[in-house]
């Protein structure tokens, strides 16, 4: 838990967004056991820009763009195993955040009834000007039209 400068403590998300490789359908091996023991909260947005990396995307926040991310919200399981478990998954070096490949970071969400939620998502930290914008926002509709 973080001191805010008031000084009353606030509580960290309970619920992690993920709108890549983490999303129902594409979830890997290696980490196919947490995600599923965390519920499936439902389909939620965030303002932002998701782009192709190759073997995964990247999001992009942006409150100011009119893009959305399209991704589903998780909810996590109590142990702080998970999320250092999801982590090292998403290449976050604890000793250096700065240098590592995504970064996670606290931001409201919009479920599909438009409900918002504070969520738990992962950034992408590098830049993106040679990566391809998906324009839906939505990877798994964009890995379904690249297959067929």
């Amino acid at each position: 838990m973080a001191n805010n400068p008031g000084g009353q403590t606030l509580k960290a998300p309970e619920h992690l967004f993920v709108c890549g490789t983490l999303r129902s359908g594409l979830v890997p091996d290696e980490v196919a056991g947490l995600m599923g023991r965390a519920p499936r909260i439902g389909v939620a947005s965030v303002p932002g820009r998701l782009y192709d990396l190759g073997d995964y995307p990247g999001a992009v926040l942006d409150p100011d763009c009119n893009t959305k991310i399209i991704g589903e919200v998780f909810q996590l399981p109590d142990d702080g195993a998970a999320l250092a478990a999801l982590d090292a998954y998403e290449g976050i070096d604890p000793e250096n955040p700065d240098d590592s490949l995504f970064v996670r970071r606290e931001a409201e969400i919009t479920l599909e009834g438009g409900a918002n939620l504070n969520c738990w998502i992962y950034v992408y930290n590098r830049q993106v000007a040679s990566a391809t914008l998906i324009t839906s926002g939505d990877y798994l509709i964009y890995k379904q039209e690249r297959r067929g």
